[in-house]
Protein backbone atom coordinates (compact mmCIF):
# COMPACT_ATOMS: atom_id res chain seq x y z
CA UNK A 1 0.00 0.00 0.00
CA UNK A 2 1.37 3.39 -0.91
CA UNK A 3 2.11 5.89 1.82
CA UNK A 4 -0.35 8.39 0.27
CA UNK A 5 -3.17 5.84 0.56
CA UNK A 6 -2.22 5.16 4.21
CA UNK A 7 -2.40 8.91 4.96
CA UNK A 8 -5.78 9.19 3.24
CA UNK A 9 -7.19 6.27 5.24
CA UNK A 10 -5.74 7.61 8.50
CA UNK A 11 -7.07 11.12 7.74
CA UNK A 12 -10.53 9.80 6.93
CA UNK A 13 -10.60 7.73 10.12
CA UNK A 14 -9.54 10.81 12.11
CA UNK A 15 -12.34 12.92 10.61
CA UNK A 16 -14.92 10.23 11.40
CA UNK A 17 -13.74 10.03 15.01
CA UNK A 18 -13.75 13.83 15.37
CA UNK A 19 -17.30 13.93 13.96
CA UNK A 20 -18.49 11.26 16.40
CA UNK A 21 -16.91 13.04 19.38
CA UNK A 22 -18.48 16.36 18.44
CA UNK A 23 -21.90 14.67 18.34
CA UNK A 24 -21.26 13.18 21.78
CA UNK A 25 -20.02 16.54 23.11
CA UNK A 26 -23.15 18.30 21.87
CA UNK A 27 -25.53 15.78 23.44
CA UNK A 28 -28.75 17.35 24.60
CA UNK A 29 -31.04 16.87 27.55
CA UNK A 30 -34.64 17.89 28.20
CA UNK A 31 -36.59 20.05 30.61
CA UNK A 32 -40.29 19.42 31.00
CA UNK A 33 -42.92 20.59 33.40
CA UNK A 34 -46.36 21.95 34.07
CA UNK A 35 -47.49 25.56 34.33
CA UNK A 36 -50.05 26.16 37.08
CA UNK A 37 -51.96 29.43 37.05
CA UNK A 38 -53.20 30.53 40.45
CA UNK A 39 -55.96 33.10 40.57
CA UNK A 40 -57.83 33.80 43.78
CA UNK A 41 -60.58 35.77 42.07
CA UNK A 42 -63.97 34.71 43.39
CA UNK A 43 -66.23 32.84 41.00
CA UNK A 44 -69.15 34.91 39.76
CA UNK A 45 -72.09 32.54 40.17
CA UNK A 46 -74.54 34.67 38.19
CA UNK A 47 -72.37 34.56 35.10
CA UNK A 48 -73.70 32.47 32.24
CA UNK A 49 -71.16 30.16 30.58
CA UNK A 50 -68.32 30.95 32.97
CA UNK A 51 -64.90 30.07 31.64
CA UNK A 52 -62.87 28.02 34.11
CA UNK A 53 -59.61 29.53 35.31
CA UNK A 54 -56.44 27.83 34.10
CA UNK A 55 -57.82 26.62 30.79
CA UNK A 56 -55.64 26.18 27.74
CA UNK A 57 -56.49 29.59 26.37
CA UNK A 58 -55.00 31.18 29.50
CA UNK A 59 -51.64 29.38 29.26
CA UNK A 60 -50.70 31.25 26.09
CA UNK A 61 -50.80 34.52 28.03
CA UNK A 62 -47.71 33.52 30.03
CA UNK A 63 -44.40 33.35 28.21
CA UNK A 64 -41.77 31.24 29.96
CA UNK A 65 -38.13 32.26 29.59
CA UNK A 66 -35.10 30.02 29.93
CA UNK A 67 -31.91 31.82 30.97
CA UNK A 68 -28.38 30.65 31.63
CA UNK A 69 -27.23 30.67 35.24
CA UNK A 70 -25.64 34.09 34.61
CA UNK A 71 -28.89 35.57 33.29
CA UNK A 72 -28.48 35.42 29.49
CA UNK A 73 -31.74 34.54 27.71
CA UNK A 74 -31.54 31.21 25.87
CA UNK A 75 -35.09 30.73 24.59
CA UNK A 76 -38.77 31.34 25.23
CA UNK A 77 -41.56 28.79 25.43
CA UNK A 78 -45.34 28.77 25.80
CA UNK A 79 -47.11 25.89 27.52
CA UNK A 80 -49.55 23.79 25.50
CA UNK A 81 -53.34 23.79 26.01
CA UNK A 82 -52.93 21.54 29.07
CA UNK A 83 -50.23 23.68 30.67
CA UNK A 84 -47.38 21.30 29.80
CA UNK A 85 -44.07 22.18 28.22
CA UNK A 86 -41.00 20.27 27.04
CA UNK A 87 -37.79 21.69 25.63
CA UNK A 88 -34.47 20.27 24.44
CA UNK A 89 -31.40 22.11 25.74
CA UNK A 90 -27.63 21.57 25.82
CA UNK A 91 -26.30 20.25 29.13
CA UNK A 92 -25.82 23.05 31.65
CA UNK A 93 -27.32 25.16 34.43
CA UNK A 94 -30.41 27.24 33.69
CA UNK A 95 -33.19 29.31 35.25
CA UNK A 96 -36.86 29.10 34.24
CA UNK A 97 -38.80 32.32 34.74
CA UNK A 98 -41.94 34.08 33.52
CA UNK A 99 -41.82 37.11 31.22
CA UNK A 100 -43.11 40.19 32.94
CA UNK A 101 -44.25 42.26 29.96
CA UNK A 102 -45.88 45.14 31.79
CA UNK A 103 -46.10 46.18 35.42
CA UNK A 104 -48.46 43.63 36.93
CA UNK A 105 -49.12 41.88 40.17
CA UNK A 106 -47.82 38.69 38.58
CA UNK A 107 -45.72 36.62 40.95
CA UNK A 108 -43.59 33.61 40.10
CA UNK A 109 -40.43 32.28 41.65
CA UNK A 110 -37.64 31.66 39.13
CA UNK A 111 -36.68 27.97 39.16
CA UNK A 112 -33.01 26.94 38.84
CA UNK A 113 -32.36 23.58 37.16
CA UNK A 114 -29.59 21.53 35.58
CA UNK A 115 -29.86 19.72 32.25
CA UNK A 116 -27.82 16.54 31.92
CA UNK A 117 -27.13 15.01 28.49
CA UNK A 118 -29.63 12.30 27.62
CA UNK A 119 -31.76 12.96 30.72
CA UNK A 120 -35.03 14.77 31.42
CA UNK A 121 -35.37 17.15 34.36
CA UNK A 122 -38.80 18.20 35.63
CA UNK A 123 -39.39 21.84 36.52
CA UNK A 124 -42.93 22.94 37.35
CA UNK A 125 -43.83 26.63 37.42
CA UNK A 126 -46.60 28.23 39.50
CA UNK A 127 -47.80 31.70 38.54
CA UNK A 128 -49.87 33.82 40.91
CA UNK A 129 -51.72 36.29 38.69
CA UNK A 130 -52.35 38.64 41.58
CA UNK A 131 -56.03 38.84 40.61
CA UNK A 132 -58.15 38.86 43.74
Amino acid sequence: MSSLLKYLIAGSLFLVLVGISSVWAAAQGFVEGHLKIISLKEVELAEENPSPKGTGENYTLYLLIVRTADGQEVTQIVADANGNYRLELPAGNYILDVARRTPTRLRATPQAFTVVSGKTVRVDMDIDTGVR
